[in-house]
């Protein structure tokens, strides 16, 4: 099913259209004294309460759109309908429900106000994320075809056939099917131009027509056409709707014309579609789209007249839609005809380029890096595994990469072989260079660490100490060891920097295996709170607050007025990715409140604003959040009375024992769909997520069952096998049995070892 929703700030042309359709059937009102009013009479009720504010977004105009084959009676769709205006918040103003048949799909639509009867708005703020996902729970609870998540996908109007779906009273039909299209073209696209805005919606069968009046004043006019005997009259542009005026539009086009980055897209892309001609001696035109979507990641059009290629549009990843002829002229076809000309040649690389040797650089230098991270166990430094790294031993990474895979389609077939060489003698010269770049980065690195750890131990951000030897905690948080008046890296002693602390009371080996994920994450927490970080610093992410579960023991000895800045900050990097990982989900300012309180966190409101705390940190300590998102949560009705009902679940999670980190953690896998090391969490270490049950639902459904079921299996199966093996070698025992088999005592760790070695530290220190 696809929701949409429109604001206006009239309502009759939309009744008009709505109720004029013929063979239209009103499925029934909303919040009306009676079921038995006229069309006209539920109109003047919608008209008089949406003028008790002055509010441009007066009405809502909502079409529900099932997908073609799927079919609902009318008592099961006015029941989604009310459903649909429940979940978001519009359940108790007036509304009409109205079924249309003049499509091959299935579609009603929903006219109301947002204005309430005092006189006050109702809150469309992140309506249209909110939109699908009461979309997406319906779909769920009806059992209905998922709609596509992507706007891409779910453009409506590609199936809407004009003549199939409006009448020709372009009053009526058209001027919604023109909404429709046009404000999907204007929010997929920076559109420039009323020119581009034409040839983007040629596909859609409109014609657009400028318009300027005595005054200079600049207009527009839409009309339909699409060329098999269905036309309709062009309309102003303000009567489809006021945000598609010609003057609404040129101040979007004028404001995308004069970006500062337009200049910068421009020039990435003639060096990305230069640097593609520079590795082909062919290319088919026709080849050209697939081209460059492989190699550069750009999707494009051709343009054609009639079977002839005159060129060909892109569409940017930055929105901008870009006629190759605007680029530059080296790169037209036109004018290069010793690429485009012979159409006879298939499409190949040319192996004697300048680029191609490059792409065989780039293409071993990237084997490298990827060999080292899906290695079981990353023993050394990246510089070390370099240097240990033979040529065969990358080639099944190397042919099996995406960059091997496009090279070699479109290299000849008689030239394969010196491929193959090509790769081999570029190796040596490749390995030597990334050597020493990765050698000097490792020693930088190792520089930066030990003056941050000077600056964390200057500032007193830890109560760590020397005599006891509990600064090794904060090297080892920090990927760091000490040993002999030096510090090294944990897992190498190739790079060293003098340290002479003297001989320190430190234990032979580290408590525990520390992911780079972690460590890394430590560092720019490190480097924020020493005010050592910098604006072109990497960002800190949700996992920077699970610090305190990776690092018990030093977080434990952290200063309070540091601890009270990095709770503050940990919250905040953690809310925001919440945030982005509810959108699916959440289907009003209630859920955004519920779904947080299910993993532990509440909010509490205050002169400036709202604040959100966490069973996890200090009750002092807390992270207030954007203006925005608090006069989002202001929009709740009776919001003293949601606040309070906050305490009880989070008493709740207190009381079971869940205001663990372990288990705020085992939500957040959950989330990022690492399902097989929940599971294990699960069985193993009985670790239950704190998350919503709508959520945990999803990802259940979502293949988190199927997980859970073969971890259950495999750890049933060794306990079986061990309650075997252990009856097998007593009977062994008393029958008087002899030889090494059965004189093997057996060891219950086995078995687990081998089917769990990935579990260092149970579970909690996990690679990212």
């Amino acid at each position: 099913m696809i929701a949409k929703i429109i604001y206006g700030e009239t309502c009759t042309g939309t009744l008009n259209y709505v109720f004029g359709k013929e063979g239209m059937r009103i499925l029934g009102y909303g919040n009306t004294f009676s079921q038995n009013i006229s069309p006209k009479f539920f109109g003047s009720v919608l008209y008089f309460q949406g003028q008790r504010n002055a509010t441009k977004n007066r009405y809502a105009h909502i079409s529900l759109n099932l997908p073609h084959g799927e079919h609902l009676d009318d008592k099961t769709f006015y029941r989604i309908s009310e459903d649909y205006m429940d979940k978001m918040d519009f359940g108790e103003q007036p509304y009409v429900v109205v079924r249309h048949n003049d499509t091959k799909h299935e579609h009603v639509h929903i006219v109301t106000t947002i204005v309430k009867e005092d006189g006050k708005v109702l809150p469309i703020y992140n309506s249209h994320n909110r939109s699908m996902a009461t979309r997406q729970y319906l779909e769920k609870k009806y059992r209905l075809s998922q709609a596509p998540t992507t706007k891409q996908e779910s453009q409506l109007p590609i199936y809407r056939l004009p003549e199939k779906q409006f009448g020709m009273d372009a009053e009526k039909g058209t001027k919604f099917y023109l909404q429709d299209v046009l404000n999907s073209i204007n929010q997929k696209y920076k559109v420039r131009s009323f020119d581009e805005l034409a040839r983007l919606v040629k596909p859609y069968h409109i014609e657009i027509r400028q318009t300027k009046n005595g005054m200079g004043r600049i207009g527009v006019a839409y009309g339909l056409d699409n060329q098999k005997g269905y036309r309709t009259r062009f309309i102003n542009g303000s009567a489809v709707h006021r945000g598609l005026s010609g003057p609404k539009l040129q101040k979007v086009f004028d404001a995308h014309s004069n970006s500062r980055l337009l200049p910068m897209y421009r020039k990435r892309l003639l060096k990305q579609i230069g640097t593609t001609y520079d590795l082909f001696k062919t290319i088919r035109p026709h080849d050209l789209k697939n081209v460059l979507k492989d190699y550069q990641g750009i999707d494009i059009r051709l343009d054609k007249k009639g079977d002839i290629i005159e060129g060909y549009t892109i569409f940017d990843r930055s929105r901008y839609v870009f006629r190759v002829r605007e680029l530059g002229k080296n790169i037209r076809m036109q004018n290069c005809l010793e690429i485009f000309g012979n159409r006879d040649e298939p499409t190949q690389i040319d192996i004697e380029s300048k680029q191609f040797k490059l792409e065989i650089q780039r293409l071993i230098k990237d084997t490298f890096t990827t060999s080292y991270l899906k290695s079981p166990k990353q023993q050394g430094l990246l510089s070390e595994h370099i240097l240990k790294t033979s040529f065969r031993d990358i080639v099944p990474i190397l042919t099996a990469s995406k960059a091997h895979n496009f090279l070699e389609r479109y290299i000849p077939i008689n030239q394969k072989t010196e491929f193959r060489k090509a790769l081999e003698n570029a190796f040596p010269m490749v390995r030597d260079r990334l050597y020493k770049i990765e050698t000097k980065k490792e020693k930088e690195t190792l520089e930066n660490k030990f003056k941050l750890i000077c600056k964390v131990l200057k500032k007193g951000i830890f109560d760590v100490g020397i005599e006891k030897g509990s600064v090794r905690l904060l090297f080892q948080s920090l990927g760091v060891k000490y040993h002999n008046n030096q510090l090294s890296f944990a897992n190498s002693n190739k790079h060293t920097v003098p340290v002479p602390l003297g001989r320190l009371p430190f234990p032979e080996h580290m408590e525990k295996y520390v992911s780079t994920g972690f460590v890394r994450q430590n560092h720019l927490m490190l480097e924020m709170l020493s005010g050592q970080s910098s604006e072109n610093s990497s960002k800190l992410t949700a996992t920077t607050m699970f610090l305190p579960m990776i690092f018990p023991n030093l977080y434990k000895k952290m200063n309070p007025d540091y601890k009270k800045l990095y709770e503050s900050v940990a919250l905040g990097s953690y809310v925001k990715n919440a945030e982005r990982m509810h959108t699916p989900f959440e289907k009003s300012p209630k859920d955004y409140i519920a779904f947080f309180n299910a993993k532990g966190f509440y909010f509490v409101k205050g002169e400036e604003g709202f604040e959100v705390k966490s069973i996890y940190t200090d009750n002092k300590s807390g992270c207030p959040l954007p203006k925005r998102t608090s006069q989002y949560l202001n929009t709740v009705p009776n919001l003293s009375e949601k606040l309070q009902e906050q305490q009880p679940i989070i008493n709740g999670l207190v009381t079971d024992g869940r205001d663990n980190l372990e288990n705020l953690w085992a939500g957040h896998l959950i989330e990022r769909g690492m399902y097989d090391r929940v599971a294990f969490m699960l069985i193993r270490e009985k670790v239950y997520p704190n998350l919503h049950k709508e959520m945990v639902q999803h990802h259940m459904d979502n293949g988190l069952r199927e997980s859970v079921n073969v971890s259950s299996m495999r750890q049933t199966n060794i306990r079986q096998n061990r309650l075997i093996k252990k009856g097998v070698y007593a009977v062994s025992s008393l029958l008087g049995a002899s030889g090494k088999k059965t004189e093997e005592v057996f060891n219950g760790f086995k078995d687990e070892f081998t089917d769990w070695s990935k579990y260092k530290g149970k579970g909690r220190e996990l690679s990212f």
